[in-house]
């Protein structure tokens, strides 16, 4: 089956999970677009990883609807795990083979097999730049390229959904970029999509092209950095160069059009304006108080900043975003 381009590789709707009487996902409902690299992001005990394995029918749903690529991974489990590739927290390799036994194995089990089998494994090894120690047992292998041949190995079988559970959780930050360029390179070609999972806000911002934000279980908000900025009123910051001379001036201007100042810094002044359309406006002020304007820089919220607004309303009892 191939899923058609405006269909979602993913839907997901009222999703629902129970351990012990306690919901670890509760009502959850998002859609991934094919080709898309979408989040999955919160603490610790959000709902993240069981939510990855309701999605590949390892775990019976409680409630709810799931689609992954057409089909129900609560009937269709099989078939949907012959689709995706999963990497999880801890790169689950046997050390005592070498790179090429690992992926080999792996590759049976999918009914990879034969001469496929063999050109999947060789392409695989050089793209994730192993090939040259693929004979080496992977005992001798460092952290860092453990996790790429963890990654290889779910790309063996040639996946439509990679399916990235916290990749680079425990690696160095060597490693941690390497694992990085590899996601952006499956980003950057839209060949397959990726549903990844992470409590590293930088690396979400990096490589997603949205999130959910999760929270106990529930998507408390779902879009990209600057779109749900937006949605909860989180204002721009703006950086405007000014003379050094002129700089108490120009924060007594930005005082009387009443824009929220941040104060001076070594380039110049900060101030924050709630839309961006209101940069014209608070620059020509300064204009017209007569102080001289050499450079003006704005830059959208980062997910950092986002992701915390929105854990503090939830924080204060505010009802989450649908």
């Amino acid at each position: 089956m191939t899923v058609q381009p405006t269909e979602p590789a993913v839907r997901v709707g009222g999703l629902v999970r129970t351990f012990d009487g306690r919901r670890a996902v509760d009502g959850l409902s998002f859609e991934v677009a094919a080709g898309e690299t979408f989040g999955l992001l919160g603490h610790n005990g959000a709902g993240k990883t069981t939510t990855i394995r309701l999605l590949n029918g390892v775990l019976a749903r409680h409630g709810g609807d799931v689609s992954v690529l057409g089909l129900d991974p609560g009937a269709e489990g099989e078939r949907v795990r012959a689709r995706t590739g999963v990497l999880t927290e801890t790169p689950s390799l046997d050390e005592r083979l070498s790179a090429t036994e690992n992926l080999e194995f792996y590759g049976r089990l999918y009914g990879v097999v034969g001469s496929r089998l063999r050109e999947r494994v060789a392409t695989v090894l050089a793209a994730f730049g192993l090939a040259d120690r693929a004979g080496e047992r992977v005992a001798r292998y460092s952290r860092g390229m453990k996790q790429r041949l963890a990654l290889a190995r779910t790309l063996v079988h040639d996946p439509d959904i990679l399916f990235l559970d916290e990749p680079t959780a425990a690696l160095d930050p060597v490693a941690a970029r390497e694992v990085h360029e590899l996601v952006e390179g499956f980003h950057r070609d839209r060949r397959r999509t990726v549903v990844l999972c992470t409590h590293n806000l930088v690396e979400a911002e990096r490589l997603c092209d949205r999130v959910a934000i999760m929270r106990d279980g529930r998507a408390i908000a779902i879009g990209g950095p600057a779109e749900l900025a937006r949605s909860i009123g989180v204002p721009l910051t703006v950086e405007v160069e000014v003379d050094e001379q002129d700089r108490e001036r120009a924060l007594a201007a930005l005082r009387d059009v009443g824009v929220s100042e941040l104060g001076p810094t070594r380039a110049g002044i900060t101030f924050h304006v709630a839309r961006r359309d209101a940069i014209p406006q608070t620059v020509a002020a300064l204009v017209r108080a007569g102080v001289p304007v050499f450079r003006v820089a704005n830059a959208e919220p980062d997910l950092e900043t986002v992701y915390f607004a929105l854990y503090g309303r939830t924080d204060e009892g505010a009802e989450p975003s649908p």
